[in-house]
Order: C-alpha cells, then structure tokens, then sequence
C-alpha cells in the first residue's frame, strides 16, 4: 500500500522539500497552498473553476457545516464529497478554532476539562464540542483528512494560559487518536495540532509530544492570530527542527498562514501545506494579487483604475486577465455586481497556485534560493 506521505526531494541548503500526499480522493504535491472553502464552498468559485485554477485540495469549515447544514444531512447526501460536486481531496478542521474566535466574542464559550460548551452565532442553539464529538462530525462530512480538536490560546495571552491551553490540547489530541481509530469504508488520515502561542518552551514541548503520538500529519495552529510576523516565524524556528528530526517524515500544515513572505518563510522550514482566506477575502474586497503590487497586491476600487486598460494582473495568463481589464473590475466593484467577486477570486487563486507551482519546480530544479531571492527582492 503506498504511503500517505512521500518525500521526495530535500533542498541541499534549507530544509524546503518536495513531497507527495496521497489520498483516496487523490494525490496532493507539495508544497501546496490549501484554499478555504469554509462552508462547503470556496465562495464566488465553482469546483470546476477550482480544477481549472489548480487547486489540489481545499479546507472545509466542521464548526459551520455542524450548524448549517449539520453533518447528518451532508452523510445522508453522500458526504462532503457528492454533496459539493468535488472529486479531489478534501480536508475538515476540527471547528476547535471557530468555537473559540466566533463564540468567544460574545461571552458565549466555556471551555472545561472535556470540551467546550459554546452558543451558535447563528441562533443561540446550545452546543458541546469534545474531541470525540468534533472526529464524529468530521468522519460524518467524509473528509480525507481531518484535524484533532485543540485549543487555540488568544493573542495576546499570558504564559500560564497558554500552557493550560495547550496541556488541553494535548489530552483532547490523544482522546482524538482514539476516537478517530474505527475507520469507515475509506481511510480519513488525521493531524495533530501543535500549540503553545508565543513560548519557546511551550512549543518545543508541544511539538515533542504531539510528533511522538501516531498522528498521520502535524499541524501548527496558534500564528496568524495577530501575532507579529516575526513571531510566526519564532513560532516555526522553535517547531520545525524537532519535527525535522523525527524518523518518520509527516506532512506538515501551517495553519492560517497565506501571505507571501511568510510562504516563503514557512517553505523554507519544511512546511509542506498552507491554509489562508487571504486570497479569496482580499478578492471578495477588491484587491488583486499581483508580484508589481506593494506587498503584491493593488486596489482596483481606487479611482486610479477608471481608464485603466491593463490586464487585471501583471504577467498572468488566467482566464481573467486574458479577457478582462482593471477599468472593467474597477466599475463591477463600484458597481457592485457580483461578478466581480468571481472574477477577482478566480485571478487571486490563481496567482496562488502558479506561485506554488514554481516553488515547486524550483526545488525539483535546485532553484530555491534563486526563486526566493527574486520574489522577495520585489518589495
């Protein structure tokens, strides 16, 4: 039987690497870029636009498909799979991040030794997440991989709660492992989640604990919550080289982590897949991803663009920029209309995936540093 994960090269001077993630929806080569499709959608897009742009596997959101359209309902349709019309793989979170960010703000959460009572943001239905409850839901939606539910500790937080959020996490991964053990009639790989906010100690002992359990993936949660970037980047220097040094080669997924210095930053660790609603929110906001832009995007809603005749994006060759102009995006969001939000997701998701795709060649071609140097050098 082929393996889950398969390294198949490692960058001489860093420790970027190619490899192959293989699932019964199909095969995933990373380093990958992993859309967010939170409520069974990536929104304006169709799963046939997805193939078309390159996309190889994207998020879907257990917390929202829990309360709309409930699990049940996606099982009885045939899983996640059937019910959205995509045939590659898929990948669930384990909703612990939604209970904790969305319900949190109104005072609504109580997180205890078990789990977390929480109240819907939708319409004040009452709710119990465990670990067990999150692997049920997330076996139910049919993914081909899953996320153990964990604690996601606030930015900024103090040392102590961080580490009880991660002592939690730690007991809700190995309560995860067992419940995610009776397999249905395809196999669900499933990741460990890596806490510890922004101390070193927490994250080397997170990540010494979480690598030793019989996960099929890690993930590294708790960046990107409004951290500092250097701080993201600590983060990994801290987690990366225990992971490194493991036997077994795992995939590793950097959770909501998407913008371009940090990919590089993260790649270059060894971090094989990415997650980020920042393509596809900057889209839906009128912001064009771009490698000419300031920090490698623009603003099509500034009045600049009225008569601008230049292709959407600068050197792209997507469906979007080969038909459309700035001056046409321009009027569509100042218009409102809602093409625009397809058109200027489709263009970003884009960029993305061609971005992925010269990482990639550049470690099959013994590129990296070239690739990286030119990128970066842009801003």
């Amino acid at each position: 039987m082929e393996k889950f994960f398969r390294l198949l090269k490692q960058d001489k001077r860093s420790k970027a690497r190619l490899g192959q993630i293989k699932t019964p929806h199909g095969k995933i080569f990373t380093p990958a870029f992993v859309p967010v499709g939170s409520q069974a959608t990536v929104k304006s897009l169709t799963p046939q636009d997805l193939k078309t742009i390159g996309s190889q596997v994207f998020f879907v959101n257990t917390y929202h498909l829990h309360l709309r359209p409930g699990e049940a309902v996606v099982e009885k349709l045939g899983g996640l799979h059937r019910f959205m019309g995509w045939s590659g793989p898929l990948m669930t979170d384990s909703g612990g991040f939604q209970v904790f960010s969305l319900a949190k703000k109104k005072d609504l959460v109580k997180v205890d030794y078990h789990g977390v009572h929480f109240t819907s943001h939708l319409d004040g239905s009452r709710h119990f997440f465990t670990p067990e409850r999150s692997i049920e839901i997330q076996k139910k939606l049919g993914a081909d991989m899953m996320v153990a539910f964990d604690e996601c500790a606030p930015y900024p937080t103090t040392f102590e709660y961080a580490r009880t959020a991660m002592e939690r996490t730690h007991r809700w991964a190995q309560v995860s492992l067992a419940a995610a053990k009776s397999q249905g009639p395809q196999k669900q790989f499933l990741f460990g989640v890596i806490q510890g906010s922004r101390f070193k100690k927490l994250r080397q002992q997170s990540a010494q604990l979480i690598s030793a359990l019989p996960f099929d993936g890690w993930a590294i949660g708790g960046v990107a919550v409004g951290e500092p970037k250097k701080d993201m980047v600590q983060a990994l220097d801290w987690v990366m080289p225990v992971l490194n040094k493991q036997k077994t080669q795992k995939p590793v997924h950097l959770l909501g982590v998407g913008e371009i210095d940090d990919i590089f930053a993260a790649a270059e660790r060894g971090v094989d897949l990415m997650d980020c609603v920042m393509p596809t929110r900057l889209g839906r906001m009128g912001w064009i991803l771009t490698p000419k832009g300031k920090d490698f995007k623009i603003d099509l809603n500034k009045n600049i663009f009225t008569e601008d005749s230049h292709p959407v994006g600068d050197d792209c060759q997507c469906e979007v920029c080969r038909s459309f102009t700035r001056a046409y995006l321009h009027h569509l969001f100042r218009a409102q209309e809602l093409l625009a939000y397809h058109l200027a997701t489709y263009h970003n998701l884009y960029f993305m995936e061609r971005l992925f795709d010269k990482i990639r060649m550049s470690l099959k071609k013994n590129e990296w540093d070239r690739l990286k140097k030119e990128w970066l050098s842009k801003q």
